[in-house]
């Protein structure tokens, strides 16, 4: 992780090692996070699709050096007051071996790892509502899972609301694994390509 080296990825300085704990040490970024702005309401597509870009040319910087995020949601992108995005939070990210996926205990909120328990295959690591089906499912995970995600926040930015959502976190896994997200709540003049990759994603 900390040989990941992109202008919209926050770097890792090191790793820290407490009372049997262990914390990434990572660049300070200023700035709002993406859940934050979209709390306000849905981003302008001439605003939301410059932010996409670099999320996206984050994640592909991320895949070609073998890394996999696993946890890609609004509160893990920070937008600086320039616009430039960070995508934060590699903490879940594993190399392209075998990995394991996640389970928050709320659906819309960041997950603990308490246990080395949590690296076995079957275990969720992750947050439900930007879970791909088959990282939802606990099985092995791949690239796909940050393009799902990535089209989940997309989704967030021009619509202001989570692509899957439920009352509780099983709720919501089961409308991942059996719905596909409402693209008629997009603004009328989203174009035809947008709405492509948002089904594609």
């Amino acid at each position: 992780l900390a040989a990941l080296n992109h202008p919209h990825i926050a770097q890792i300085h090191g790793v820290e090692q407490r009372d049997g704990q262990r914390a990434l040490v990572m660049e300070l970024v200023e700035g709002e996070d993406l859940a934050r702005r979209i709390a306000r309401g849905p981003l302008p597509l001439d605003e939301a699709l410059p932010l996409a870009r670099q999320i996206a040319e984050a994640l592909e910087a991320a895949h070609e050096a073998g890394i996999v995020h696993r946890d890609l949601k609004p509160a893990n992108i920070k937008v600086r007051d320039d616009g430039t995005v960070k995508v934060l939070d590699f903490g879940l990210a594993k190399g392209l071996e075998p990995p394991v996926s996640g389970l928050s205990p709320d659906a819309a909120q960041s997950p603990t790892l308490t246990s080395p328990a949590l690296t076995r295959m079957g275990v969720i690591l992750g947050t439900a509502s930007y879970m791909a089906p088959e990282q939802a499912r606990g099985k092995a995970v791949d690239k796909r899972v940050d393009i799902w995600a990535f089209g989940c926040v997309l989704y967030e930015m021009l619509t202001g609301r989570t692509a899957f959502a439920g009352e509780t976190v099983t709720d919501t896994l089961a409308a991942i694994m059996t719905r596909s997200p409402d693209l008629s709540v997009l603004l009328a003049g989203t174009p035809a390509s947008v709405r492509r990759l948002l089904a594609r994603c």
